[in-house]
């Protein structure tokens, strides 16, 4: 109990919300338990040694030609991250690229950004749509959306620990609730993540000049790759979900992009 007590108090104490609203108004609060100092720093571990194996491959930033496409649409969207973090456009900002042929992109807390070289050429995309998948990406970043993962998997494991320890409860139901709360708590939690980046990245990328509806083609692309799982079994909204949330934060954005489009 007194295990208990002390975790709720944690949670209660450590719930905050990591940005500011915009104008898409991002207003839930998170659970923030783990030092960001700690979050940056094992952040800047892991992208130093993909950096370092994709070297070692001969894979890294290997067409001068993308690494500059990708880092002029970058130095339009680091900027407009003060909208959400006023710290943000002076975090150690790096873009790098992978020569793999996964459909993956990514960037880790503190502004590490890295695509992978597949997503661009298969799927062919404009300026646009990399803006757009780079706005998302560097949203989950402005979020926090890490820390606050590795925060709700402490308490998740602290919690089961707890019940256990308890001796209230057979050790066998331990799985049934983990999975319980994978299913109707993780999962849910991470599609709203998901659902974050993509208002804050349309936002992003408006304000940054690149036309909003770009986000829309560009998730219609991704959409047909297939092989997904039904949308409550993932941590991804369903496309036709992300589609129509998207669709209408369009209107809200779309000031900002004719208004990025004068200047």
């Amino acid at each position: 109990m007194r295990i208990l007590l002390v975790l709720l108090t944690l949670i209660i104490t450590s719930c905050a919300t990591s940005t500011k609203e915009g104008e898409i108004g991002v207003k839930r609060r998170q659970l923030l338990l783990i030092p960001n100092e700690e979050v940056i720093s094992m952040s800047a571990q892991a992208y130093t040694a993909t950096k370092s194996e994709a070297q070692k491959k001969g894979a890294l930033d290997k067409n001068p030609d993308q690494v500059r496409r990708l880092n002029v649409i970058a130095k339009r969207l680091i900027p407009q991250t003060a909208i959400f973090r006023e710290e943000a456009p002076k975090w150690a900002w790096e873009v790098h690229v992978v020569s793999s042929p996964e459909l993956n992109a990514f960037c880790m807390p503190g502004g590490k950004i890295m695509f992978y070289t597949g997503i661009i050429e298969k799927l062919k995309l404009t300026d646009g749509e990399i803006a757009a998948i780079m706005g998302h990406e560097i949203a989950h970043a402005l979020r926090e959306h890490g820390r606050e993962r590795m925060s709700e998997e402490l308490v998740k494991n602290v919690g089961l620990q707890a019940i256990l320890l308890s001796g209230k409860v057979d050790a066998s139901y331990v799985g049934y609730a983990e999975q319980l709360t994978t299913l109707a708590v993780t999962l849910p939690h991470s599609r709203g993540q998901e659902s974050e980046a993509d208002d804050i990245g349309v936002e992003l990328m408006a304000r940054a000049g690149y036309d909003p509806n770009e986000a829309l083609s560009l998730w219609k692309k991704m959409g047909s790759q297939g092989g997904k799982p039904p949308e409550i079994l993932s941590t991804h909204p369903a496309d036709e979900t992300r589609l129509k949330n998207i669709a209408a934060l369009i209107p809200k954005v779309m000031p900002l992009y004719q208004k990025a489009q004068k200047n």
